[in-house]
């Protein structure tokens, strides 16, 4: 057959199929290449296929959705980071012509935001991801809102290392100084993938640098300010500076009830990675989805609300445990001793070392930073005052999750060259409470039987401020 009447007889197989169907069929053309070969437009409109590593990203999605959801189930309204702090502050970036004059020529990030110098007022909530107890780590997270309320941006940061790959690694923490934070996915800036990370450069004056949501660094950020220099990198590049982050408590301090989305509210001249996306959108619309009317009432009513039965305290309803010594010192002498906050380890049994002390120990609100435990097996936790009446009594409440927080009353009775001294105390939060009371009043006395020879000793001995 010659090729002028092959060409004939697919052109009339061509009109036959337009007559049938009701709308024209295409063929290749002789001699040109099948395409059979090439993906269909139909097929290239799929993610999987449209998007190199599409289809993981979505399985990826889907995991992270499913274990969104599972959590939800025991915590309705914050699967993750179920506490965290209001903060309020400031951002200024030194933009591109900035890093320029510091000796970075190439210090573009290609996102206009970033390369624009600028100073930013920024809401933020600082949390602990997994929610547990807070002397243990855990993975720290760190969310900024800038920009107008009707157009604002969100930036969210999680602990993770700073070299490459440990940038794209979470890492759980407990020293909030030493944390670095990063962006872990990267925007979609105008030159390829930018990272923004996050490490301190200073804490407030009184901070222990322990990351927690209810204590110390909550209560340092009320009176001081924590400084943290911002950088950008691409995924495997070096850090350069972008500029400074400073933030304190919010005025009305506590949590707030923002939801910060990077996916509704991008940073101006930044864009997502489809991948990036898919792996998000899921487990945030199932993290944002509403909790039952029952479930959420129970998860955000105070304490004193909830119908579940609260812990009586033990000086209200139940006998604290007890243990009296008559010392061979005045009162003056004792109370020295306990007046000195880095004293404290030396005569309370269980105290491994103390860390830092208020100036004000030991006035009400006053707290000490101790460790509990036997090395290398520590835990730092602190000891706050919640009464006191300098020589003649101090009221503790004594923390050392994740055991717990007890109440500790120390009292005095001045007895001229001697004194009375009682300490009574009973676990008021945590896991202590679940041992029996007529196993627990056992335990705590023989140990303050202990701490109280020693306070003896130490203040026969003049030790004490």
């Amino acid at each position: 057959m010659s090729r002028r009447s092959m060409t004939r007889e697919f052109r009339e197989l061509a009109r036959q199929a337009s007559d049938t169907a009701g709308r024209p069929r295409t063929f290749p053309r002789l001699g040109s290449r099948s395409r059979r070969s090439e993906p269909s437009k139909r097929r290239q409109r799929l993610p999987g296929w449209a998007d190199p590593g599409g289809r993981a990203a979505d399985l990826g999605g889907q995991a992270f959705a499913a274990v969104f959801r599972a959590i939800k189930a025991v915590r309705p309204v914050r699967p993750i980071h179920p506490r965290g702090i209001s903060l309020i502050g400031e951002l200024t970036r030194t933009g591109a012509e900035g890093r320029a004059a510091a000796g970075f020529p190439d210090g573009r990030s290609g996102i206009g935001w970033l390369d624009a110098a600028g100073t930013d007022q920024v809401q933020a909530r600082f949390s602990r991801s997994v929610g547990l107890p807070e002397a243990l780590p855990d993975i720290l997270g760190l969310a900024l809102r800038t920009g107008p309320d009707d157009q604002p941006a969100d930036i969210l940061f999680a602990s993770t290392g700073w070299g490459f790959p440990a940038r794209f690694l979470l890492t759980p923490k407990l020293d909030v100084g030493s944390a670095r934070f990063t962006t872990l996915m990267p925007y979609q800036g105008g030159d390829g993938p930018v990272l923004l990370g996050l490490r301190t450069l200073s804490l407030p004056s009184g901070a222990t640098g322990r990351a927690d949501t209810g204590g110390n660094f909550k209560e340092s950020l009320a009176a001081g300010e924590w400084s943290l220099a911002l950088s950008f990198a691409t995924p495997a590049g070096h850090w350069l500076p972008a500029g400074v982050l400073r933030l304190r408590a919010a005025p009305a301090s506590g949590d707030t009830a923002a939801r910060f989305d990077p996916l509704e509210h991008p940073l101006p001249g930044a864009g997502t990675y489809p991948w990036a996306r898919r792996l998000r959108e899921r487990s945030y619309r199932a993290a944002r989805r509403p909790a039952p009317l029952k479930a959420a009432r129970l998860e955000t009513a105070p304490l004193e609300t909830s119908p579940r039965r609260t812990p009586a305290q033990p000086d209200e309803r139940n006998a604290m445990s007890t243990v009296t010594q008559v010392f061979n010192s005045p009162a003056a002498d004792v109370w020295k001793v306990i007046a000195d906050g880095w004293l404290y380890a030396g005569w309370v049994v269980g105290a491994s070392r103390i860390r830092s002390v208020d100036a004000h120990w030991p006035e009400t609100d006053a707290r000490l930073h101790h460790s509990v435990g036997v090395w290398p097996l520590v835990i730092n936790d602190s000891t706050k005052v919640t009464a006191a009446e300098p020589g003649r009594r101090l009221e503790l409440i004594a923390r050392g999750w994740p055991l717990g927080e007890a109440k500790v009353v120390i009292t005095l009775e001045d007895m001229g060259p001697q004194c009375r001294v009682t300490i009574s105390e009973d676990a008021v939060r945590g896991p202590g409470l679940a041992i029996p009371k007529a196993l627990r009043d056992p335990l705590i006395t023989v140990r303050n039987t202990e701490t109280l020879k020693r306070l003896e000793l130490m203040a026969a001995g003049g030790a004490g401020a």
